[in-house]
């Protein structure tokens, strides 16, 4: 399987059995077969039409900030498109490739005057993730700037979707259903006074870091919020900060993450999340939804 990608793809930026615990930002993972990096749209289609001609199994990995990879690693090919950042930017819209950071995008926004990206100036994922998870924060989500997605689809056709069809709701987006891989992000934002909006970025900057452990690893918010509750509340009031398998830790700063105390495997995360799941169900009868993304194989 290795050999033959190769001589389809000779130049491709390409790791074989490659720890994914050096991309995610919880730093567990297992292997994973073929880890690709596409310099380009065109070869993500390429990748992706010939992965579907050989029945190979494929996904694509954004930033790997709110994720958890199990310790079996990814069979198949994994494709991280961090190499994909290319941005511009025309009157009050900015077009930028899925592989850029969130928090840069939001700064490029901020250095043109242009105003509604304040919202994600600390969200660590990739802009094409965040379209696929609807990022938000502090009142803001990507529903409310993104006007248009390209996408590659799963025969490795280049498609787009308006504003309309991308079905977001909370932490939800079509592409959760049709497999598309976001390849470029159109969004509508508005002139404002760039010295406030730096401003705010600063004031939810300053916010973030008094309320987040941003100074260990962790796969960022675990937990979706349930209605009518706060999902940090809930596990600190059930006891259970500071509850720990492993290297896996429900953070004494802000009982919504867990962090990575030291050599924590995926397991260990995920033991920690069935713990709070049960005990949080028992005590407050409150099912908590996972907003990270959980993929992979368990270890043999």
């Amino acid at each position: 399987m290795k050999e033959k990608f190769l001589e389809h793809f000779p130049q491709a930026k390409v790791k074989f059995d490659e720890a994914l615990s050096s991309y995610s930002y919880t730093r567990t993972g297992g292997p994973a077969d073929i880890l690709v990096f596409p310099q380009t749209i065109e070869e993500v289609q390429a990748i992706v039409s010939y992965a579907s001609t050989e029945e190979l199994p494929f996904m694509v990995l954004g930033n790997s900030s709110n994720l958890i990879v199990r310790d079996g690693g990814i069979e198949g090919i994994v494709m991280i498109l961090t190499d994909l950042t290319e941005a511009q930017v025309q009157d009050q819209a900015l077009t930028v490739e899925a592989g850029a950071r969130l928090i840069d995008v939001s700064r490029l926004a901020a250095d043109y005057s242009l105003g509604g990206l304040e919202f994600a100036c600390g969200i660590p994922g990739s802009l094409g993730g965040a379209v696929f998870m609807n990022a938000g924060a502090y009142g803001g989500e990507m529903a409310d700037i993104v006007s248009q997605v390209d996408y590659v689809d799963r025969r490795g056709n280049l498609c787009e979707l308006t504003a309309e069809e991308l079905d977001f709701a909370y932490r939800h987006s079509c592409f959760q259903e049709n497999g598309g891989i976001v390849v470029r992000v159109h969004m509508q934002l508005h002139s404002a006074d760039q010295t406030m909006i730096e401003s705010r970025m600063a004031e939810l900057t300053q916010l973030r870091e008094s309320k987040q452990p941003l100074d260990l690893p962790s796969c960022g918010s675990v937990f979706k919020r349930p209605e009518g509750h706060y999902t940090g509340q809930l596990i600190q009031e059930a006891g259970l900060q500071g509850y720990t398998v492993g290297g896996a830790q429900v953070s004494l700063k802000h009982a919504g993450f867990i962090v990575n105390i030291g050599q924590a495997s995926a397991s260990d995360y995920l033991a920690v999340i069935a713990h709070v799941q049960a005990v949080v169900k028992e005590r407050y009868g409150v099912d908590l939804e996972t907003e990270v993304r959980i993929i992979g194989l368990d270890n043999q």
